[in-house]
């Protein structure tokens, strides 16, 4: 069965770069190197943050486009391990874009 990692950088300028590879140390490396072409090439050097670990591909490539939905204070909270936050977050998101009925009745 094929595996993949969803991995977590944190670029020079302090934003998160989220992607996916099956050896998160040589994907660094080639962020870090440059010759991993996209948002990182300009933005380097880059610090890994956080990695799933190993899952098959399919998982890996699904977390992966979900985390990159994510808001900043979201990944933070995944990479601080607090992930009693990660829902609450979600909910607070959501919250945020509800708005207050205007009627004036």
């Amino acid at each position: 069965m094929k595996t993949g990692h969803v991995y977590i950088l944190q670029c020079n300028d302090g934003s998160f770069y989220t992607g996916v590879t099956n050896h998160v140390i040589k994907r660094v490396c080639e962020h870090n190197a440059g010759t991993h072409k996209g948002y990182t090439k300009s933005r380097r050097p880059v610090k890994l943050m956080w990695d799933s670990g190993e899952l098959p591909i399919i998982e890996a490539i699904a977390l992966e486009k979900q985390i990159k939905g994510w808001r900043r204070e979201k990944k933070l909270a995944l990479i601080q391990g607090r992930f009693r936050d990660l829902e609450s977050l979600a909910k607070a998101y959501t919250n945020k874009n509800d708005h207050p009925s205007t009627s004036s009745g």
